[in-house]
């Protein structure tokens, strides 16, 4: 678990947030170090939102609170050979059909394409009738990686 400060309105436990990194108004922020000390590009899962005063942030129009958070798995479309529960599996690659009602799963924010994941659960049968790129996909949930 990491000790980090997020906008208010994001502030509830349980609610998930891909960290974007730096903020142009970050420059000169006594907070800096609080807030900048995730990593770019991960899906976050909010596990506790500590008691304690709001901070003003010129980034967060109602300021910014102290939270525990984590790592969080994710929804994702992989390649069906050898995707069973525990098995390691990376994404099949960038996709340019972006009107296909499966590409967040394929392309899913907080995922790297060139990364390893952990299958922690089969879901199955992916949102799309046909893949246009004629690729045999499975719907699962992938835990985070740990960098």
């Amino acid at each position: 678990m990491t000790l980090s400060l997020v906008g208010t309105r994001l502030a509830e436990e349980g609610g998930e947030f891909v960290y974007q990194g730096e903020s142009d108004g970050c420059e000169g922020c006594p907070y800096r170090k609080q807030c900048l000390n995730l990593e770019v590009g991960t899906r976050y899962r909010i596990t506790d939102v500590r008691d304690g005063e709001v901070l003003d942030c010129p980034v967060h129009q109602d300021g910014v609170i102290a939270v525990d958070v984590e790592p969080a798995p994710f929804e994702a479309n992989v390649p069906s050979k050898g995707a069973y529960a525990g098995s390691k599996v990376s994404m099949a690659g960038h996709c340019p059909h972006t009107e296909c009602p499966s590409h967040d799963l394929c392309e899913p924010i907080g995922g790297e394409m060139d990364e390893e994941y952990r299958i922690a659960e089969v879901l199955g049968e992916p949102p799309h009738e046909t893949c246009h790129l004629n690729r045999t996909l499975t719907k699962v949930i992938l835990e985070p990686t740990t960098r």
